[in-house]
C-alpha cells in the first residue's frame, strides 16, 4: 500500500469585499499592492511609482467620496487588489442607469486565485442591488490579463482611441468596454 505522506498545501483564504474604512494596515497593505500593480505596467493612469504620502492620500480620496464604492480582493487577510465603482451624480440623471468600473488590479504575487473576476462579479451585484442597468469601463491596450478578464466576463469592446495614453513618451491605445447587467426587456 502507498500512502502519501507529504502535508496538504493550505489553500490560502480568499474573499472580496465593499469596504467603507481602512485602519493603517489596510492602508499599508493596498499601497503595497498598488506599488507592485503599478510595478508590473496596471498602473490605472500611474506611469512611475508615486511616493507613499501621494498614494495613500490618494486612496483617502477615494475613500471620501460617497459616489466612489472600493471593493478589495484579499489573500489571507491581506488586500491586494481593487475595483473602484463610481456612480453618476444626481444631476445627471441621463445617465443614472449606468456606472463606471476603475481602477481594477491583483497584485502580481496574488493572481490565479480568481480574484479580478470576482471583483467584477461583487461590483456587478452591488451594482444590480442600486438599480443600475449598464457597467462601463477602459483600460489601456498594453493590460492584456485585465482585457482578457472583461472579454470572458461578457464586457463588449464598443470603442478604440489610439492615443488614450502615453507611456514614457509612446502613445498607447485604450479600448472601451460596456456590459448589460440587466439586459433590456
Amino acid at each position: 500500500m502507498n500512502v502519501n505522506t507529504a502535508p496538504k498545501e493550505k489553500t490560502p483564504d480568499s474573499k472580496v469585499e465593499l469596504v467603507t474604512k481602512l485602519s493603517s494596515v489596510d492602508m499599508h497593505d493596498l499601497c503595497d499592492a498598488t506599488t507592485l500593480a503599478i510595478e508590473n505596467g496596471g498602473g490605472f493612469g500611474w506611469v512611475d511609482v508615486p511616493e507613499r504620502d501621494i498614494m495613500q492620500r490618494f486612496w483617502e480620496g477615494v475613500m471620501a467620496m460617497p459616489l466612489r464604492h472600493l471593493f478589495v480582493a484579499r489573500l489571507d487577510g491581506t488586500i491586494c487588489g481593487t475595483a473602484q465603482l463610481v456612480m453618476h451624480s444626481d444631476n445627471n440623471a441621463a445617465q443614472s442607469h449606468a456606472a463606471q468600473i476603475m481602477s481594477v488590479f491583483v497584485a502580481p504575487w496574488a493572481r490565479g486565485h480568481h480574484l479580478g473576476k470576482r471583483l467584477l462579479h461583487s461590483i456587478e451585484h452591488h451594482a444590480r442591488k442600486e438599480g443600475l442597468k449598464v457597467l462601463n469601463l477602459d483600460v489601456r491596450a498594453t493590460q492584456k490579463g485585465a482585457i482578457g478578464l472583461f472579454e470572458n466576463e461578457g464586457y463588449v469592446r464598443y470603442a478604440e482611441h489610439p492615443y488614450y495614453a502615453h507611456i514614457h513618451g509612446d502613445p498607447v491605445k485604450g479600448y472601451f468596454y460596456f456590459k448589460e447587467i440587466e439586459p433590456k426587456k
